[in-house]
């Protein structure tokens, strides 16, 4: 248990020196960054990213100041099979205003948190160290309060990501959740096809137009009801489907 401790103590040590050269927004405002977020780009070299990327959507993030200053946070994403996933965690305040630690039991990881800049009402820019037996790496995150954000913001948070070393190709802004895609049209094509040798007449094979209700435009995952429970540091990373990641939202991607 001790020697655990060491290890976790060291694993900070490294990445507040490491974060040493990134300045947090100055004056700083916790309970101003508190609320919903969206979870609009997400950048690092790290193998589980490169891998999944391809298929990450938007998620959210929530942010809920507590008394003491710290940030109790929780993330949730729309899985490939239309389900949620959903990780929660608190990060802990540093001397430094916008600077926060916390360590991931999921993926036995410890995190410096660091809110870069943010426009309280529009964007957050967040850099974050993860660092994992010995081993560091950068992950950035831009969060905007609607599912959409502007070019200036994507391009800082494109400058952002490879000042921190990310690869260009993996600093990526995630498509909403429940837009078509190219797999979505593959599907399409294929019902058209079966109705079509069915004998259905080509005008009577019809894509239905989404919904434009609200339960439907945004997923629970993403707009949760009362009902939907949250996972604290109860997932495993078998169940990130990216995301989340979230990116995740899922654990390894806050």
């Amino acid at each position: 248990m001790r020697n655990t401790l060491l290890r976790m103590l060291a694993a900070l040590m490294c990445a507040l020196t490491v974060c040493a050269d990134i300045t947090p927004a100055a004056d700083f405002d916790l309970q101003k960054v508190s609320g919903k977020w969206y979870t609009v780009g997400l950048a690092t070299n790290a193998p589980w990213f490169v891998n999944n990327k391809a298929g990450m959507k938007t998620g959210t993030a929530v942010i809920v100041p507590t008394e003491g200053g710290d940030m109790d946070l929780a993330y949730a994403s729309l899985k490939d099979d239309g389900s949620c996933y959903r990780a929660t965690h608190t990060a802990q305040k540093t001397e430094t205003p916008g600077r926060f630690t916390f360590h991931s039991q999921v993926w036995n990881n410890d995190n410096v948190m660091t809110i870069v800049e943010v426009v309280y009402n529009d964007y957050a820019l967040v850099h974050t160290i993860k660092t994992k037996e010995g081993v560091s790496e950068a992950f950035i995150a831009v969060y905007s309060r609607t599912n959409e954000s502007s070019e200036v913001v994507q391009q800082k948070f494109t400058q952002l990501a490879l000042e921190a070393g990310v690869l260009p190709d993996n600093a990526v802004i995630l498509p909403q959740s429940g837009r078509t895609n190219e797999s979505s049209e593959v599907v399409q094509q294929k019902f058209t096809q079966l109705a079509l040798e069915a004998g259905v007449l080509p005008d009577n094979a019809v894509i239905l137009p989404q919904s434009v209700s609200r339960s439907l435009r945004t997923p629970c995952c993403l707009s949760p009801p009362p009902h939907c429970d949250l996972q604290h540091h109860n997932a495993t990373p078998e169940t990130v489907s990216f995301p989340a990641a979230a990116a995740a939202a899922a654990a390894a991607a806050y």
